[in-house]
Formats: structure tokens, C-alpha cells, sequence
């Protein structure tokens, strides 16, 4: 374990998940937070009524970018997390720590579209606690979120739940929201305008989840990317993964921005879309229910789960457009700091 806190703690990837394993988990690592979900799964007073539960920290910068602000981020994250257990949200928390002269009026429209995105989402945001920290002492503001929903009963998603055989969804292109950051923060400017991904998605899982009956589970790529958000839930299944790169959406803006940059597409982060693995009976249906949404129209099948090859670990692995295969590693350090 390292001595201090590095920025690769933040990242997503391999250092995260040490500092998480080796001090989180530790010190407190209920039954619940070590399952290593995006949201709890609780249990509720009524007889099959469960609660999902989960809260996210902002600290991106800069506070605005095209395709949103951190508060849109703030509100779509937190509902994104608790969704992927198949609830449907209902509450919201909403804490600021605030630098003193952070302008009243960037407040005010931060606020403002917190409100409209959770009106979208169909949220209502029903706490919170404002701190203020002496000028130079917190980067202008941060937000914390934290929401609550409720899981119908027969529902039973995480990444337990996969088995070889299923199929692998990806919602639409990935690396938007990451590379929008990037750009914005070292005043890059690409042929193509790029914004954020950052959206809503309890629609989406809604809809496929009435249309896939043998859904295993949904989690959003963010910090790490897809690649990080794969071998996490390979590790969970104990299983092999395979992702066919042709079949991999992207913007081509994006992965020019990638290529330029040095970045690995697949280690981006992602703010408004979903992993999801069905059974391979229910694909086709869950895909068509990922385009009908105004959220999913470049969704794509982008690989499969297999047996693992070694017995007691998990890979997963890239099959190229060369007909080569390669192993996908998670992130591991710091690709870009205060991405959310």
C-alpha cells in the first residue's frame, strides 16, 4: 500500500480498487458494500420490498463543459447508480462544499439544472447541507449526492449474477464525456464538437428490463472506462470476457482525440452510458430496447462471457481489427484527475 494519498486513488482503476480493498473495506466492509455493487441492495420493513441505496462525490473541473455542469453530472450519477440495481429511483441528497467567492451566479445556474435534471429523471432531491471552506482552501464547489430507490420484487441484478453464454451491451459511443473534459480543461480544439455524455439513464434500464427477462446486470463506465468497469465485473463472476473492437461505437472525433492524446479509448471515462449483460436469448430484444430510447441510439453487442480459462481467476480480453487478440487491463494510475 502506498504511504499517501495519490491522484490514481481517484483513478477507477487498479489503484482505486488497492486503497478500497486495503483501507475501506478493511476497516468497514459490510456484507453490502463488499457484494462491490454500485448501489446497496437493502432490506425494507415490508415483506419483499428492498432499498437501493448509493452516494457520489463531484469534483470535476471545469465546473462547466459543453453537454453540461457539475451539477447535471451530480444528479445523473448518483440516479445512473442506483438504477443499475434495477430499482427505480425516488430521492435525492445534495451537499455542497463551497469556496468562498464562488460566483452566487454560477450557483444559481448549477441549481437550476440540477432541478431539471431531476425532473427528468423523475427524482426529487429532498435534503441537504451547504459548507462553506476558507478562499484557495476548495476549488470553487463540490457536490455530494446520494439517492435512494426502491427495487421491484423479483428483481436480483449484480455482477454475480453473470454467467458464460451471456452477451455484452455497451448503450452508445464511448469516451464523449472524458475527452469533453480534456478538451475543455487544456483548451484543445478538434475539428468535430464533442460535449458530454452525461444523462439520465433509469429510462433506459426500465426498458430493457421489461423486454429482457434474463438480465444479469447494469453498470455505468465512468472513471477507469469500460475497460475497468469489465474486469470488475469479470472478477465479481469469476469469468472471461471478450469485446469484439469493430463492434465497439465510437465517435470518430473521439477516437481521433484518443489517438492524438495517447489515450486508450477503452479506459476513458463515460458519464451517460450503460454496460449491461443479458442472456444471449434476450440481446436482440435488450439492444432494441436500448435504440428505442433517445439515450441508446448507438447502442451495440460488443462481446460475450465466456468459461475462464484459468480456473479461480477472471480476464478479459479485446479482439482486434488486425484479427489479433489483446488483453484489456484496467486502468492503472491516473489518466485524468477531477474527470467527475
Amino acid at each position: 500500500m502506498d504511504d499517501t494519498v495519490l491522484l490514481g486513488h481517484g483513478s477507477g482503476g487498479s489503484m482505486m480498487r488497492r486503497i478500497i480493498d486495503e483501507v475501506f473495506f478493511e476497516a468497514y466492509g459490510s456484507d453490502e458494500l463488499m457484494q462491490g455493487n454500485d448501489a446497496a441492495s437493502l432490506p425494507a420493513p415490508g415483506p419483499n420490498e428492498r432499498i437501493a441505496y448509493s452516494t457520489d462525490s463531484f469534483v470535476v473541473t471545469p465546473h462547466f463543459f459543453p453537454g453540461g455542469n457539475i451539477g447535471h453530472l451530480a444528479v445523473c450519477g448518483t440516479v445512473n447508480d442506483v438504477a443499475t440495481s434495477g430499482a427505480v429511483p425516488q430521492y435525492l441528497s445534495c451537499a455542497f462544499i463551497l469556496e468562498e467567492g464562488f460566483p452566487m451566479e454560477d450557483l444559481r445556474k448549477i441549481c437550476a439544472t440540477m432541478a431539471e435534471t431531476a425532473k427528468e429523471a423523475g427524482v426529487r432531491i429532498v435534503t441537504g447541507d451547504t459548507k462553506v471552506v476558507n478562499r484557495g482552501h476548495g476549488d470553487g464547489i463540490y457536490i455530494n449526492t446520494s439517492g435512494v430507490g426502491f427495487i421491484p420484487e423479483g428483481v436480483e441484478l449484480g455482477g454475480q449474477m453473470i454467467r458464460p453464454g451471456d452477451k455484452i451491451l455497451v448503450s452508445g459511443t464511448l469516451g464523449d464525456h472524458g475527452i469533453t473534459i480534456m478538451s475543455c480543461r487544456e483548451s484543445l480544439n478538434f475539428s468535430a464538437d464533442i460535449a458530454s455524455d452525461a444523462a439520465p439513464l433509469n429510462g433506459l434500464i426500465a426498458d430493457v428490463l421489461a423486454v429482457a427477462p434474463s438480465t444479469r446486470c447494469f453498470r455505468d463506465p465512468t472513471r477507469g472506462g469500460i475497460a475497468s468497469t469489465l474486469n470488475e465485473l469479470a472478477e465479481q463472476s469469476g469469468t472471461d470476457m471478450v469485446i469484439d473492437q469493430d463492434a465497439v461505437p465510437v465517435k470518430p472525433a473521439v477516437m481521433g482525440a484518443c489517438e492524438m492524446l495517447g489515450y486508450d479509448v477503452m479506459q476513458v471515462a463515460n458519464e451517460g452510458k450503460m454496460v449491461c449483460v443479458v442472456g444471449a436469448e434476450d440481446a436482440e430484444a435488450a439492444l432494441a430496447a436500448m435504440r428505442a430510447n433517445k439515450y441508446g441510439a448507438d447502442a451495440a453487442i460488443i462481446g460475450e462471457v465466456l468459461e475462464p480459462s484459468t480456473p479461480g481467476s477472471s480476464r478479459v480480453s479485446i479482439t482486434t481489427g488486425f484479427g489479433g487478440t489483446r488483453i484489456l487491463d484496467m486502468l492503472v494510475g491516473e489518466q485524468l484527475p477531477r474527470i467527475c
